[in-house]
Protein backbone atom coordinates (compact mmCIF):
# COMPACT_ATOMS: atom_id res chain seq x y z
CA UNK A 1 0.00 0.00 0.00
CA UNK A 2 1.01 3.61 -0.46
CA UNK A 3 -0.24 6.70 1.31
CA UNK A 4 -0.46 10.45 1.30
CA UNK A 5 0.28 11.83 4.76
CA UNK A 6 -1.08 15.29 5.49
CA UNK A 7 0.34 17.15 8.49
CA UNK A 8 -1.79 20.14 9.45
CA UNK A 9 0.42 22.76 11.03
CA UNK A 10 -0.73 24.56 14.19
CA UNK A 11 -0.37 28.04 12.66
CA UNK A 12 -3.71 27.78 10.85
CA UNK A 13 -6.87 29.74 11.49
CA UNK A 14 -8.65 26.90 13.33
CA UNK A 15 -12.14 28.36 12.83
CA UNK A 16 -11.70 28.53 9.04
CA UNK A 17 -10.00 25.13 9.00
CA UNK A 18 -12.73 23.27 10.87
CA UNK A 19 -15.46 25.08 8.94
CA UNK A 20 -13.91 23.91 5.65
CA UNK A 21 -12.78 20.44 6.75
CA UNK A 22 -16.05 18.71 5.71
CA UNK A 23 -15.60 20.10 2.16
CA UNK A 24 -12.09 18.68 2.02
CA UNK A 25 -13.31 15.29 3.29
CA UNK A 26 -16.10 15.19 0.71
CA UNK A 27 -13.55 15.55 -2.10
CA UNK A 28 -10.95 13.26 -0.51
CA UNK A 29 -13.45 10.48 0.20
CA UNK A 30 -14.44 10.45 -3.48
CA UNK A 31 -10.92 10.21 -4.89
CA UNK A 32 -10.68 7.18 -7.20
CA UNK A 33 -8.84 4.21 -5.73
CA UNK A 34 -9.01 5.38 -2.11
CA UNK A 35 -8.79 2.31 0.14
CA UNK A 36 -8.84 3.92 3.57
CA UNK A 37 -8.84 7.35 5.15
CA UNK A 38 -7.46 8.06 8.64
CA UNK A 39 -7.84 11.29 10.63
CA UNK A 40 -5.89 11.72 13.85
CA UNK A 41 -6.21 14.96 15.79
CA UNK A 42 -3.04 15.33 17.84
CA UNK A 43 -3.82 15.59 21.56
CA UNK A 44 -0.32 15.39 23.02
CA UNK A 45 3.31 15.97 22.15
CA UNK A 46 6.10 13.83 23.53
CA UNK A 47 9.32 15.06 21.89
CA UNK A 48 10.60 16.91 18.83
CA UNK A 49 10.24 20.36 17.37
CA UNK A 50 7.33 19.65 15.02
CA UNK A 51 3.88 19.79 16.62
CA UNK A 52 1.15 19.17 14.02
CA UNK A 53 -2.45 19.94 14.90
CA UNK A 54 -3.70 16.94 12.91
CA UNK A 55 -2.34 14.00 10.94
CA UNK A 56 -4.47 12.78 8.05
CA UNK A 57 -3.71 9.78 5.82
CA UNK A 58 -5.18 8.63 2.52
CA UNK A 59 -4.23 5.04 1.65
CA UNK A 60 -4.14 3.51 -1.84
CA UNK A 61 -3.14 0.12 -3.25
CA UNK A 62 -0.08 1.54 -5.04
CA UNK A 63 1.91 4.68 -5.72
CA UNK A 64 0.41 4.76 -9.21
CA UNK A 65 -3.13 4.64 -7.78
CA UNK A 66 -2.29 7.51 -5.42
CA UNK A 67 -0.81 9.62 -8.24
CA UNK A 68 -3.87 8.95 -10.41
CA UNK A 69 -6.15 9.98 -7.53
CA UNK A 70 -4.24 13.22 -6.94
CA UNK A 71 -4.57 14.12 -10.62
CA UNK A 72 -8.31 13.36 -10.68
CA UNK A 73 -11.02 16.02 -10.50
CA UNK A 74 -11.73 15.09 -6.86
CA UNK A 75 -8.02 15.03 -6.01
CA UNK A 76 -7.46 18.49 -7.45
CA UNK A 77 -10.54 19.82 -5.64
CA UNK A 78 -9.33 18.24 -2.36
CA UNK A 79 -5.91 19.86 -2.79
CA UNK A 80 -7.38 23.27 -3.56
CA UNK A 81 -9.71 23.03 -0.57
CA UNK A 82 -6.88 21.93 1.71
CA UNK A 83 -4.73 24.89 0.62
CA UNK A 84 -7.65 27.28 1.14
CA UNK A 85 -8.55 26.08 4.64
CA UNK A 86 -4.95 25.88 5.89
CA UNK A 87 -3.56 28.97 4.19
CA UNK A 88 -0.76 26.69 2.98
CA UNK A 89 0.24 25.69 6.54
CA UNK A 90 0.37 22.02 5.61
CA UNK A 91 3.06 19.40 4.96
CA UNK A 92 2.38 16.61 2.45
CA UNK A 93 4.38 13.37 2.42
CA UNK A 94 4.21 10.27 0.19
CA UNK A 95 5.14 6.98 1.87
CA UNK A 96 4.91 3.26 1.55
CA UNK A 97 2.63 1.66 4.12
CA UNK A 98 3.60 -1.56 5.91
CA UNK A 99 1.45 -2.90 8.70
CA UNK A 100 1.38 -5.92 10.99
CA UNK A 101 -0.63 -6.93 14.04
CA UNK A 102 0.80 -7.07 17.54
CA UNK A 103 -0.27 -10.73 17.88
CA UNK A 104 1.61 -11.66 14.70
CA UNK A 105 4.72 -9.77 15.80
CA UNK A 106 4.70 -11.43 19.22
CA UNK A 107 4.19 -14.89 17.67
CA UNK A 108 7.12 -14.29 15.32
CA UNK A 109 9.30 -13.02 18.17
CA UNK A 110 8.49 -16.07 20.29
CA UNK A 111 9.57 -18.37 17.44
CA UNK A 112 12.85 -16.59 16.69
CA UNK A 113 14.24 -15.51 20.05
CA UNK A 114 15.24 -18.27 22.47
CA UNK A 115 13.90 -18.14 25.98
CA UNK A 116 16.48 -16.36 28.18
CA UNK A 117 15.68 -18.65 31.13
CA UNK A 118 17.60 -21.33 29.64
Amino acid sequence: MYKLIILIEPEIDEEAFFAGWPRFLEHAENMPGLVRLVSAPVHGHLVGAYRPLMVHELLFDSQQALEKALASEQGIAAGETLQAITGGAVTLLLAGHLEDSGDNLRAYRNKTIPDSKG
